[in-house]
């Protein structure tokens, strides 16, 4: 819980209403939007210290994907997401992915053979700050996901990736036991 200097007294109500229940008074839309991105750099930071321990990332965590390969494919997604919302905030009509879901998800393997997983997790990495380069930009109402699917508000489309990583992580997670108490 966080540490508070005030007396009761010196608080105002919208502070002492975060202090009770850990939310904000009406909180804009940006404050959203800043909650929204912190939890996804926790996700991408986690993401990032699992791939940067000694383990072998070539177990098979899906029927036809390894460790490495769930990487691949986050860094795939999390480099289109960036490369749409600097497209956006730069003026540029994107150019969101195209195909079917699994065609796509085909490619985002396949695109990383040739990269290690340092190289991969600094791909990410530039992705995140690209992101975060403009993700505050009100100018940009909505970002493209893919060809053919609804576009997301900047909020959500954070959300979606915070949570498209957790779930990646929970199966990685599982199937290596690492990060869980082992039995």
């Amino acid at each position: 819980m966080q540490e508070y200097s005030k007396t009761w007294e010196e608080n105002s109500p919208a502070e002492l209403h975060l202090i009770f229940t850990g939310k904000e008074m009406n909180p804009s839309p940006q404050n959203d939007i800043e909650i929204s991105l912190k939890k996804l750099q926790a996700k991408v930071v986690e993401l990032c210290e699992f791939f940067g321990q000694d383990d072998d990332f070539e177990i098979m965590i899906y029927e036809f994907w390894n460790g490495r390969q769930v990487l691949a494919h986050l860094v795939f997604w999390h480099e289109s997401f960036a490369r749409n919302i600097s497209d956006l905030g730069n003026g540029i009509k994107p150019s969101p992915l195209k195909g079917s879901l699994a065609e796509v998800n085909q490619r985002s393997v396949l695109s990383a053979i040739h990269f290690s997983n340092p190289e991969l997790i600094q791909k990410l990495s530039a992705a995140q700050q690209t992101i975060e380069q403009h993700i505050f930009n009100e100018n940009i109402s909505l970002i493209p996901y893919k060809q053919g699917s609804r576009p997301y508000t900047r909020k959500e489309h954070l959300e979606v990736v915070s949570e498209h990583i957790n779930k990646h992580l929970k199966d990685l997670r599982n199937r290596m036991k690492i990060g869980t108490k082992r039995k």
